[in-house]
């Protein structure tokens, strides 16, 4: 895969070629990032589509613009009991074991890879990381009862899209981010260093760092620490690729990349001093960019967008428990049914674009609204008629906010 790379979810599937052309318009500035359109089986079945519909919305993009680089469709976030629909229609798969973490491996397994892995038992240093690494037989094995098991699950789902799809035509990914800790240096390595026994090739790792991912806004949390994390991370994989046969393409993944403005400098400074790569993940952004361009786009997309947020208050509970882990929403701070209604079309898209710097801009609102897709899903043709009725207003909101948020942002 190539050095970079970014995910764009599109809930709906309408937007493929205004997405596209934020990736032209930053290959025309010099700046080469590939495309992977993503879509989670969470989302398929809330909106009722399938994997296909996500590879036929790629490829029809690529068609209608010309596009000449390469591109990918991710099957995202999928286990052994919900890949085999995606292995037709998709060449990237993140593999995403984090329900295994902490589940304890059989414990001839967990032997096995101490013993395999006891020449690493001291001092460590790794070039990039400051402090040395102090590896005991305990702490392998502690991290062998943590992850090996998960590691495990991976290398099953990854054998199964192997027979089917041949490995050689696909990107596999090993996801560890939906977990409630970070994982130290020295539990990557070893983590890897699973990976690397399971026979998986691996190209993209997404850990858990510390601070909250929440979806649609800002990261929380100590920026400090996350830059350290992040550059620990690239140290490792790097290491991990001469010392344990692991792809020389094996890059960093960051999962709800979507919007997190003040870690963005970090990693990219990150990258640029290393020459590592980075793949990073967003999803329900452009679903928001299309509530955006309705407001803007005529009184009835007006309309409709209101009455999306109206029925979402109605329907908090339900909309937000299947997200509670990366959510934080201050109900009291959710402007009424009442006051929305009265909002005009710039009011309205400014309480939900993502600009932290203007008053107007209401994160419990954007994070409300980003979770209630299903609410418009729900609308079926009214929902997408008026998003197409309203196609050049919602494609330049889903352009620029890939292109100047994102792109320019992290890679530029």
């Amino acid at each position: 895969m190539e050095r970079f790379s970014m995910g764009v979810g599109d809930r709906f599937g309408q937007q493929g070629e205004a997405q596209l052309s934020a990736f032209e318009e930053a290959r025309r500035r010099g700046i080469e990032v590939v495309p992977v359109w993503n879509k989670s089986n969470r989302e398929h079945k809330t909106v009722g589509t399938g994997p296909e519909s996500v590879r036929r919305e790629a490829d029809e993009a690529v068609r209608v613009r010309g596009w000449q680089g390469s591109y990918y469709v991710d099957a995202d976030h999928i286990a052994l009991d919900s890949v085999d629909p995606y292995i037709p229609h998709s060449d990237f798969f993140t593999i995403d074991v984090a329900a295994y973490i902490g589940q304890a491996a059989p414990p001839d397994a967990v032997r096995a890879f101490t013993d395999k892995h006891a020449q690493r038992v001291g001092t460590l240093q790794i070039p990039g990381i400051d402090e040395p690494l102090d590896v005991s037989a305990a702490r392998i094995e502690q991290i062998a009862d943590t992850f090996l098991l998960a590691v495990q699950e991976a290398g099953k789902i990854y054998r199964r899209i192997a027979e089917q799809k041949g490995a050689e035509n696909c990107i596999f990914e090993v996801s560890l981010d939906e977990t409630e800790k970070p994982q130290t240096p020295v539990d990557m390595l070893f983590i890897l260093a699973a990976i690397a026994d399971e026979g998986i090739p691996i190209q993209t790792i997404a850990p858990k760092f510390t601070g909250r991912f929440n979806k649609g806004v800002d990261y929380v949390g100590d920026v400090e620490q996350f830059a350290k994390e992040f550059e620990q991370d690239l140290a490792v994989v790097a290491y991990a690729i001469q010392e344990l046969g692991l792809p020389d393409n094996l890059k960093l993944s960051v999962h709800s990349g979507s919007d997190k403005f003040s870690i963005f400098e970090p990693i990219r400074q990150a990258i640029n001093k290393t020459g590592a790569g980075l793949h990073i993940k967003t999803a329900g952004t452009t679903w928001l960019e299309e509530l955006i361009g309705l407001s803007l786009g005529s009184t009835e997309g007006l309309e409709l967008a209101k009455q999306v947020y109206v029925q979402a208050l109605d329907r908090f509970d339900e909309l937000v428990e299947p997200y509670t882990s990366v959510i934080d929403i201050n109900r009291e701070r959710l402007p009424s049914a009442t006051a929305v209604n009265a909002w005009n079309g710039e009011q309205f898209a400014a309480a939900l674009r993502h600009v932290p710097s203007d008053p107007q801009f209401n994160p419990d609102l954007r994070q409300l609204l980003h979770v209630g897709y299903k609410i418009a899903a729900e609308m079926g043709e009214g929902y997408l008629g008026m998003v197409r009725r309203n196609a050049a207003a919602v494609a330049e909101n889903v352009t620029e906010n890939i292109l100047e948020r994102h792109l320019l942002r992290i890679f530029g």
